[in-house]
């Protein structure tokens, strides 16, 4: 489809959508061998391309027409920053994804899928004669070894898997034959589907069995041997590593794991000082309507660039073929637009899915007792939050665009909580120290709050580097902070950093971020800011640990409320009435609006993306999202160069 309507998506039901499944050619000759692998098939080191596809490979219809093989996409990593936008680019391949639109769920690794009544039991059909980038089978069989071997397995990483979670309890699996398998939940899911389309939760399709074992002490008793050899303090370290099961990074920075995407990484992150490339995989399952093995393009190469204004230079001569993280800030509109003609590149529209700009997060389970207790004041966040001028920041930072808003769900949405909206978004210095006067009273010789110990409170926010906006808002609302007496400081680092000092971390004193859902099937899957139900709760991952595992290593008890809202947000989750689903998240949001947990700026206005003119098959309009993830769901391996 052409375009994304926000007002068709809010209205969409979030029952689980599943719309038909492209017609799949039954018997494809491909008409032509990717140039890039023609001299390998002739000198006998590759399988002919039919040998190489499934017997019923996933047929995709091109965008605007069919492409011809060859090139490469170039784009760039900032300052060694995160590689989850690779995700994006290169490794959207769940069992299931969803449609270009974000109408439903369509078909993708398994061929075919369905539930019983209740949506207690999902039946998943593989592609027969699927393969992994080096040629192995792809098979029920890998899908049980994650499940059974990494999933369900003491002691390795299973954080973020909360769609395998009903009733208190994780899914079974079993596998009725080599492409077929089933998920059996204690409850109903009825959510399932659209869950497991979500960004990158999915990966029961990234774990190749026959690469992974040799890793894994079941299958290798000299695991733990191997794993000190090699710098690990253990085979469970070296296995997470291996599998890139704990951070992004480490996902794209194993050359050497198979994968089943359309480009598999021939230079990883890391490798090279000046760039990572991604070539295309020789068994990529997809075929364009005319039977062309997919994707189009040869390569994707991202150049490491030093800093977002490096990005925008390389964007402006023309050198960014397609991308909108970290370089599509409202300060870079006006010069983008003005050097479209010079670099021979367009803008398409991204239809912001998100709730706020830049969300302020404090760290509600810090570990230190004092400023535990501080945080979790919410008067004291309602101070923070009455402190920012926010119109002098859309009016500087976003160029006068944006709605003040705390992050909230939009108000045309049916969810939209008017509370939870506009409480505590006025500028109001005098309110704000009348609450601090009761909460931190005294003050030093320069005029910031003390603790009851007489130390100074200092609270240090920490930032990816990359996200130029958040750096910018940042230099406008610390003054504002300090002004009330709070000596708020920003720490900005490599995004790398970050992942281990934020995602990783529990001792910093607070984030920012800005994902999240602000309406229809977004805000359920991805209440973030509403509910501690994700790592993805920068504010509360103790709580969100407890939510998962009450017995799990971080876990910390949650108060009352918010029990009840994830209380609620399981029966949201095991409803397959969406009637009932809006219901449960209407009262989570009063809960929402009574805890806030969290403060923001202002309601996203419509970003973009820079895209060059000789790229095609690339939509002008797109969702804005991290569940969506832009652009995966667009079918990226019919891109192509004309």
């Amino acid at each position: 489809m052409q375009g994304f309507s926000r007002r068709a998506f809010l209205a969409a039901s979030t029952a689980a959508v599943i719309l038909p499944a492209m017609p799949a050619l039954a018997q494809v000759t491909p008409a032509r061998e990717p140039a890039m692998l023609e001299a390998l098939v002739k000198a006998g080191n590759l399988p002919a391309v039919a040998d190489r596809l499934p017997i019923n490979p996933l047929v995709v219809t091109p965008l605007d027409r069919v492409g011809t093989h060859g090139g490469d996409w170039n784009s760039a990593i900032v300052g060694g920053g995160s590689l989850s936008m690779l995700f994006r680019y290169q490794a959207y391949e769940p069992l299931v994804r969803y449609a270009p639109d974000w109408s439903g769920v369509v078909p993708n690794v398994a061929e075919h899928f369905e539930s019983n009544t209740d949506a207690t039991e999902f039946t998943f059909r593989l592609r027969k004669g699927m393969k992994w980038s080096d040629g192995e089978p792809f098979t029920t069989e890998d899908i049980l070894f994650w499940y059974e071997d990494i999933f369900d397995y003491d002691g390795l990483n299973d954080v973020g898997q909360n769609h395998l979670r009903a009733g208190g309890k994780k899914a079974r699996f079993e596998a009725v034959d080599d492409v077929t398998f089933k998920v059996i939940f204690a409850a109903p899911n009825g959510l399932f589907p659209l869950r497991l389309a979500w960004a990158n939760d999915d990966q029961t399709t990234r774990a190749p069995k026959h690469y992974l074992k040799q890793f894994h002490i079941k299958y290798n008793p000299d695991a733990e041997q191997q794993a000190k050899a090699k710098g690990a303090s253990g085979w469970i370290q070296l296995f997470q590593r291996e599998a890139g099961l704990v951070v992004d990074n480490e996902f794209f920075q194993n050359s050497q794991r198979p994968v089943i995407h359309a480009w598999k990484m021939a230079i990883a992150p890391g490798q090279s000082t000046d760039r990572a490339v991604a070539e295309r995989n020789p068994y990529y399952w997809k075929v364009d309507t005319e039977g062309n093995q997919l994707p189009y393009l040869d390569r994707i190469v991202y150049q490491m660039v030093a800093d977002a204004q490096v990005l925008l230079l390389k964007a402006m001569q023309g050198e960014i073929d397609l991308m909108d993280q970290y370089i599509a800030t409202p300060a870079n509109r006006a010069v983008l637009y003005d050097s479209q003609e010079q670099g021979k590149f367009g803008l398409y529209t991204l239809t912001s899915t998100e709730t706020n700009e830049m969300v302020f997060q404090l760290n509600l389970n810090h570990p230190n007792e004092a400023k535990r207790k501080l945080y979790n004041n919410k008067d004291f966040r309602a101070a923070l939050s009455m402190a920012l001028d926010r119109q002098a920041i859309i009016d500087t930072v976003f160029i006068g665009q944006g709605t003040i808003s705390q992050p909230a769900v939009r108000a045309e949405d049916p969810l939209y909580n008017e509370r939870l909206a506009t409480q505590f978004t006025q500028y109001d210095p005098d309110a704000a120290n009348a609450l601090l006067d009761k909460i931190l009273p005294n003050k030093d010789g320069e005029g910031f709050r003390q603790d009851e110990s007489g130390k100074r409170v200092t609270i240090i926010f920490e930032i990816d580097q990359a996200r130029a906006t958040f750096l910018d808002i940042f230099q406008l609302a610390l003054p504002m902070f300090q002004a009330v007496g709070v000596d708020v400081q920003m720490r900005s680092m490599d995004r790398s950093l970050w992942e281990v000092r934020v995602r990783q971390g529990i001792e910093f004193d607070g984030t920012a971020h800005r994902f999240g859902g602000n309406g229809g099937i977004a805000a359920i899957l991805d209440p973030r800011y509403f509910i501690p139900n994700t790592t993805e709760a920068l504010y509360a991952k103790g709580w969100q640990l407890w939510y998962r595992d009450p017995a799990s290593k971080g876990a910390v008890e949650p108060p009352q409320p918010v029990k009840d809202a994830l209380e609620r947000y399981d029966r949201v989750l095991g409803s397959p009435d969406p009637e009932v689903q809006r219901k449960l998240m209407a009262e989570i949001l009063e809960i929402a609006a009574d805890q806030f947990y969290v403060f923001g700026v202002c309601l996203p206005s419509d970003s973009y993306g820079v895209v060059r003119n000789d790229m095609q098959n690339v939509p002008k309009t797109m969702p804005n999202s991290w569940g969506y993830p832009t652009p995966g769901p667009a079918n990226p391996e019919t891109f192509f160069k004309a």
